[in-house]
């Protein structure tokens, strides 16, 4: 089974505004930041992606994540699994464990997009 590669662009951002305040994303930019923002819109993804951020070495281990949640390790595993297919996370199997690993590149564009943003 051949897994598709989110192939990211750099999201440039002016000092004083975001590209979602600047000016409208084009229908490519949409697409291609799309996967990140779904990625993150669930709850549990979205912890799991800060819990991997802030982890010890900025890496985690999913033994590591599972006492965070009242959800089963394979529900866990699964959740990861997304966030890896986003781009979001990395990943490195050790043994029999998997270690995951923030994007930051991906996690920049995230952050280029939003950022400046005020209400």
């Amino acid at each position: 089974m051949s897994k598709s590669v989110l192939e990211l662009t750099p999201v440039q951002a002016v000092a004083c505004c975001s590209p979602l305040t600047r000016e409208p994303l084009s229908a490519e930019t949409a697409e291609r930041v799309m996967p990140l923002v779904k990625a993150i819109a669930d709850p549990v993804r979205l912890r799991l992606l800060s819990l991997v951020a802030s982890h010890a070495d900025g890496e985690a281990c999913v033994c590591d994540l599972n006492d965070a949640f009242d959800l089963s390790q394979p529900t866990i595993s699964h959740h990861l699994k997304l966030l890896h297919e986003a781009g979001l996370l990395d990943r490195e199997k050790r043994g029999v464990w998997v270690y995951y690993r923030v994007n930051r590149s991906a996690l920049g564009d995230l952050a280029a997009l939003l950022g400046g943003v005020t209400t």
